[in-house]
């Protein structure tokens, strides 16, 4: 390029990096949460306006502001106006906010893979205690997946404010992964350029595997069906559409500075436009079609978790009462047990504490979504697929790895693109020791979350650090493109969106996104200003906690740090 800024090889590694850094564990985690939270295939109907009128407009708006000026955040937006410059620093502080968090998925990752081959897998069974007559009661009151996350990975203690100790395995891996994203973009798009070519594809690759594994496993067909049944009253909820506004605004990237960045290594003649559409809807269909994949393995999970509920019960009834072999089975367990109590009530209430209520409904409607989804419901249910279950879970944790890697890809370009573009850094300062020196502030705050109070300070971040700044930080874009320098300059402006047939007509369409990002979520939901306290809770074996004071104030630093700069 005539500027000697580097550029991606073609077009085609920049449309990866772009789906590398937008499809992410959200698209497998949230996306199908929201599904079962929000009537199963009817959620789509909101999902998909949303993202024509919301987030498509956004999302070609960074594009094409990177692309026009080619410049990081900072740098495009101080050419904008050197008002605005603060839009783009904020950027760089959520964006490194989240990466400082978002790569300890990475490091348990990497932890359940190491694990993962291991015969049996470690979260398949209990471990027995010291003197290896009984299981350890903790794992006992809950399940070996929950106790493997919460003790064995996590650590974790009853309080925030029971710091606890290292857990120097996870230290180790969380180095590790730090060490990874250092090596994928030490070298900007010459590594980068090569890197996403295998995060953005091996997960569909992982997709696809499961999603031929899990339409064949039995039950599967009642977790398909749950997703698909639509559920059509859903659609007056207003939390529908607030959940797919926000799933839309917060899974295609946007207001990190990531998108600004990769763009601004595009030739100035690029089409982003097509490319735009292309990765918001590839992004869009990942979603739906982990969904699938998800809800093949609920299916199969649901139906296995019922039919070990009726098999305890039918041996219960069976011991209790001395009945043949066969004589109770599914299909009769009903009115045997009704039965059973109209015969022989005293006998029959003496079970009634050990009763339970084995029900397939309630265990689809049984909803989880983060980390409580892969580390706890995916894993259970891999310790559950027939055939040799450390092969599906190599397959699962790898391509978590690989998402998240392709995301912490992004995230950490919207630092060090804009940093890298600010003459006073660059004269100084190699970008491979900028580099290494942002990774490695990063890793030794992201040391907090390897402490045995680290889940509590992992659940603070993922709440804000990147919620209210976000809304805030695109409100202020579009307004500033429409009026700051749209007024100022809108013949410049239409250079840069040659595919709209007038300026007005853009500044109209982004400007009523403006107005839709105020109505996204009142600022009280996703800042918890009305509740003092935030609780943290916690599954069976451990406590529920509360804790105050300290914690809101961090929290509140997360949300507004970036509008102090």
């Amino acid at each position: 390029m005539d500027d000697g800024r580097p550029s991606w090889e073609n077009p085609m590694q920049f449309v990866f990096a772009c789906i590398s850094f937008a499809v992410g564990l959200g698209n497998v985690w949230r996306f199908p949460y929201l599904c079962q939270m929000h009537g199963g295939g009817g959620f789509l109907i909101p999902y998909v306006i949303m993202l024509v009128v919301e987030g498509l407009p956004l999302f070609y708006l960074e594009l094409s502001l990177g692309q026009l000026l080619r410049k990081g955040s900072i740098g495009a937006w101080k050419t904008i106006n050197p008002y605005l410059v603060g839009v783009g620093a904020a950027s760089v502080v959520v964006s490194f906010l989240v990466s400082v968090y978002y790569n300890a998925i990475v490091a348990w990752s990497f932890w359940y893979l190491f694990h993962s081959f291991e015969n049996p897998l470690p979260w398949a069974r209990c471990p027995l205690t010291t003197n290896r007559t009984e299981y350890v009661e903790e794992c006992a009151k809950s399940s070996p997946t929950e106790y493997f996350w919460y003790r064995e990975t996590l650590n974790i203690t009853s309080s925030i404010n029971e710091p606890g100790t290292f857990h120097w395995g996870m230290v180790l891996c969380l180095i590790l992964s730090w060490l990874v994203v250092y090596l994928c973009i030490i070298r900007g798009t010459e590594s980068t350029g090569k890197v996403v070519y295998v995060t953005a594809s091996f997960p569909y690759l992982v997709l696809l595997i499961y999603l031929i594994r899990g339409v064949t496993l039995p039950g599967a067909v009642n977790g398909l069906k749950y997703m698909f049944t639509p559920k059509i009253e859903e659609l007056i909820d207003p939390k529908s559409w607030i959940d797919a506004a926000t799933q839309i605004f917060f899974s295609l990237g946007l207001g990190f500075g990531s998108l600004i960045a990769f763009a601004s290594f595009n030739q100035k003649n690029n089409n982003c436009e097509k490319q735009a559409v292309i990765i918001a809807f590839i992004n869009s269909l990942t979603s739906v079609f982990a969904s699938i994949v998800t809800f093949s393995i609920y299916g199969f999970k649901a139906t296995h978790n019922y039919e070990s509920c009726l098999d305890r019960m039918v041996l219960l009834l069976m011991n209790t009462f001395d009945l043949m072999e066969g004589t109770i089975t599914h299909t009769n367990l009903k009115e045997w047990m009704n039965f059973l109590n109209s015969t022989d009530p005293d006998k029959f209430s003496t079970l009634i504490p050990h009763l339970e209520t084995c029900d397939l409904q309630s265990q689809l409607d049984t909803a989880a979504e983060g980390t409580g989804l892969s580390f706890i419901v995916f894993t259970e249910a891999i310790v559950n697929m027939p055939g040799p279950s450390q092969i599906w879970s190599v397959l699962y944790f790898s391509m978590l790895l690989m998402l998240g890697i392709g995301s912490m890809v992004g995230n950490t370009a919207g630092v060090i693109t804009p940093l890298s573009d600010m003459k006073i850094i660059s004269k100084h300062m190699p970008k491979e020791v900028m580099t290494g020196i942002v990774c490695l502030l990063a890793c030794l705050i992201g040391l907090v979350f390897n402490i045995g109070s680290g889940n509590y300070w992992f659940s603070i971040f993922n709440d804000y650090a990147a919620t209210l700044t976000l809304l805030l930080i695109v409100l202020v874009e579009v307004i500033g493109i429409c009026y700051v320098h749209g007024i100022r300059s809108a013949f410049h402006m239409r250079r840069m969106f040659h595919s709209v047939a007038k300026w007005s007509d853009f500044c109209l369409w982004v400007n009523k996104n403006s107005i839709r990002l105020l109505k996204i979520r009142p600022l009280s939901s996703i800042c918890n200003t009305d509740i003092p306290f935030i609780t943290i809770p916690q599954r069976r074996s451990w406590v529920i906690n509360r804790f105050f004071s300290l914690i809101d104030f961090v929290n509140w630093i997360k949300c507004l740090l970036p509008f102090l700069l």
